[in-house]
């Protein structure tokens, strides 16, 4: 059967063609001589004007020729291979290309290399020129950089947040990948921008210290589950005694363990910090001295600083008043420290973060702690971390990570066994809370030079290196890390995870094996959707009504007006003519009824006996929100801030705090309650969408409405009006893990009771 394709009729194929291209570009035409040029003999003299006539075809071919031939040989010899032999390492290495290239491969490695423009060359002598560590440091004059910056500046887009050059999101399409690795792999971020506090000073003295400052809801920082030092207590900070009012953002508080005789473990009677040690020595359980850090987000550290500052002296002053006379209280001190800088943090969350850490960290053989055993036996087959208690702290010490690279991930088996963990203070034990241990591990003994010189000597390559005495014992904390709404239905998703805490100075050894085995790494976006995807409040764009919040709204305001601004007028929203009241900007004032709007006169808000009472806005988030509306709704309108008020004193009386000052009318009035809005029909929110309250007839129809697979006989639309809206959103978005839009708002507290009341209607 004859060829469709026939060479005979003109038809090649691609590489003919370009052969023949080349051959064409490369060969030099000539003039066919004529009859006569046979005939005559050339002279002893040329007339030069009519021999370069004569020759102009000549001379044009020969400079058509060359230009043709330089243009001919742009092409890189690695780019000439076909497509399945083309790889980008080819045009860094001769012998990744065939043999019969391989000689013009080196001469366009050896080329001459381009002189560099005037304007890239240093002006500096080689004598002043600085190192790259000195151009690194001074291009960190107005942020900081992580241990990690430059692996995660090469993957990921950079953005100065809170005096840190942090990573927003990977610059590679990851956003659903990121969520199916928190769901069911593994993913990775670096938390050492997060400050730490540390508070020493007697049990009792740092008891009320803490209560004077933080959430009232639940069990507090003093309760007995979290002073052994086995627990961490999610919380949030407030201004001191200032409770429901003055709210700082979320902390997490844990203690350091103690031993069973009620002693400090790891060297207590040591200098654990800086300045003056409490002269306190007794075998009073309460006069033990104690040390607790505050893992705060870096934007209120200063203001958690300031808080706890605040409440120690408080508490100082109240017990130097209250001792008898002849004792020695005045002696006693609280010490305030911050770490930041000190310690670095990873959080991995997903369930496969079990099996990561497992076969990344190598714990030391001489641990004999029987419960660290246990629980190192277990986590191989532990199918998730949400599977023991909150909290859980593990403390314990791991080799080099660099001599067992590369690692392997743990393989849990086919029949796990049980994993029931019982949080110890023992199992919570670590050297990390000493501060001169911290201090030999700013930098690693061995450089990676030497690691791998070690490793070149291995008979059998890829064997793990033995530790020698030399090599570093890396202690660590592990606690384990919950993204979830407290007393959610089962529909909520849970995200598990642990959170590593180690000295300065190892976040790359450890990022490299962690990672290696394709655990994926989240940046800010990451690490917000999270929060998102479990309906949990992140910070601080989901805080309103705190400082943190007021500076990322302005800083948001100004972008987004100013792209508005930039955007032709007849591309973008007339707002005016929309009637937004406020389209860059959540007005909670004018929502809760305190303040009037901008185009409105100013009148009071609240009158009670007379006298003019304007309200203060307060966030009211927590634990007891729930329960609490669901007890303020039998009673009445007139009775419901008089209840609010009983059950705000009640928590500040369980820790001895006054009772609040503010009349209940003007406390119910400025109160915002964070919501969760899922749509009726389809569509997804967005963020800063307004919030509306509807009436009884428009409720109805929306009750009556099809489900979210119909599109036809949908409710009409009724009028809406700013005065209206109740509430904004603070983050909406296509929920991956409902397969629906879902938001993340807030809502006054009055505007909810008049809803729940609607609802039973």
């Amino acid at each position: 059967m004859s060829s469709k394709r026939k060479e005979s009729q003109g038809e090649h194929s691609g590489r003919a063609r370009k052969k023949i291209k080349l051959d064409e570009a490369r060969t030099i035409p000539v003039q066919t001589p004529g009859p006569s040029s046979n005939q005559k003999r050339l002279g002893g003299a040329i007339d030069v004007e009519r021999f370069t006539e004569a020759r102009a075809f000549e001379i044009d071919a020969m400079h058509k020729a060359m230009k043709s031939a330089s243009a001919s040989s742009t092409q890189r010899v690695w780019q000439t291979l076909p497509r399945h032999l083309r790889r980008r390492a080819a045009s860094h290495d001769v012998r990744r290309v065939p043999l019969r290239l391989r000689d013009r491969a080196r001469q366009e490695m050896n080329a001459v290399k381009i002189k560099a423009p005037a304007r890239l060359m240093s002006k500096r002598g080689k004598d002043k020129r600085l190192s790259r560590t000195e151009t690194f440091l001074k291009r960190q004059r107005d942020k900081s950089w992580l241990e990690t910056h430059i692996w995660h500046a090469k993957r990921m887009r950079m953005e100065n947040m809170w005096g840190y050059r942090l990573a927003v999101t990977p610059t590679e399409k990851a956003f659903r990948p990121s969520h199916r690795a928190s769901v069911h792999g593994a993913i990775l971020h670096d938390a050492s921008y997060q400050s730490i506090i540390q508070v020493s000073g007697p049990e009792k003295i740092l008891r009320n210290v803490l209560d004077g400052c933080c959430d009232l809801q639940g069990p507090g920082p003093g309760a007995m589950r979290y002073v052994a030092g086995s627990r961490t207590l999610d919380t949030h900070i407030y201004l001191p005694g200032g409770y429901p009012f003055g709210l700082i953002g979320p902390a997490t508080i844990f203690w350091k363990s103690v031993a069973k005789d009620g002693s400090v473990p790891d060297g207590a009677s040591k200098k654990s910090g800086k300045g003056k040690e409490p002269a306190v020595a007794s075998s009073n359980p309460d006069t033990i001295p104690r040390t607790v850090w505050i893992l705060t987000h870096p934007a209120i550290s200063d203001q958690v600083f300031q808080a706890v500052k605040t409440s120690a002296s408080l508490v100082l002053d109240a017990a130097r008043q209250q001792a008898p006379e002849g004792t020695q209280i005045h002696e006693i001190g609280v010490e305030i420290e911050d770490l930041s800088g000190q310690i670095n943090a990873f959080e991995i969350m997903g369930p496969k973060a079990n099996q990561v850490l497992k076969g990344a960290l190598s714990p030391i053989t001489n641990d004999s702690r029987e419960d660290f055993r246990k629980f190192w036996a277990l986590l191989t087959d532990l199918q998730t971390s949400g599977s023991i208690p909150r909290g859980t702290i593990i403390g314990f010490k791991v080799l080099d990570p660099r001599l067992k690279f590369p690692p392997k991930n743990a393989k849990p088996s086919n029949t796990p066994a049980p994993t029931f963990i019982q949080p110890t203070a023992a199992l919570a034990q670590s050297e990390i809370w000493d501060e001169s241990v911290r201090d030999s591990l700013k930098k690693p003994r061995c450089k990676k030079k030497d690691i791998d010189e070690r490793r070149s000597k291995n008979l059998v390559p890829g064997t793990p290196l033995n530790p020698l005495r030399q090599d570093d014992r890396v202690p660590v904390l592990l606690i384990q890390r919950s993204v979830e709404r407290g007393g959610g239905s089962s529909t909520d998703l849970a995200l598990h995870g642990w959170t590593l805490l180690f000295p300065a100075g190892w976040s790359m050894p450890l990022l490299s094996s962690l990672i290696f085995t394709g655990t994926r790494v989240g940046g800010q976006r990451e690490r917000q959707t999270q929060a998102f995807e479990a309906g949990v409040g992140y910070f601080p764009r989901d805080y309103p009504l705190c400082g943190t919040y007021d500076a990322y709204a302005g800083a948001r305001e100004a972008e987004e007006r100013a792209r508005w601004e930039r955007t032709p007028p007849a591309k973008r929203a007339n707002y005016a003519l929309l009637g937004t009241r406020s389209p860059w900007r959540p007005d909670w004032g004018v929502v809760l009824g305190i303040e009037a709007p901008a185009d409105a006169p100013v009148v009071s808000t609240q009158r009670e006996a007379g006298q003019e009472m304007v309200a203060q806005s307060w966030l009211f988030h927590g634990q007891t929100v729930g329960p609490l509306i669901q007890r303020l709704l039998p009673s009445n309108s007139t009775a419901r801030p008089r209840a609010l008020a009983n059950e705000l004193n009640d928590l500040r009386r369980k820790r001895l705090l006054p009772p609040l000052t503010q009349t209940p009318v003007a406390l119910m009035q400025g109160a915002l309650v964070r919501v969760r809005l899922t749509p009726c029909n389809r569509g997804r929110p967005g963020d800063l969408a307004l919030i509306y309250a509807v009436g009884d007839e428009e409720a109805r129809m929306w009750r009556r409405a099809p489900g979210k697979d119909t599109e036809s006989n949908a409710p009409p639309e009724f009028a809406i009006s700013p005065e209206h809206i109740i509430g904004y959103v603070t983050t909406g978005n296509f929920s991956l893990s409902h397969g629906e839009g879902l938001a993340i708002g807030a809502v006054a507290l009055t505007s909810i009771l008049r809803l729940r009341e609607q609802s039973q209607r």
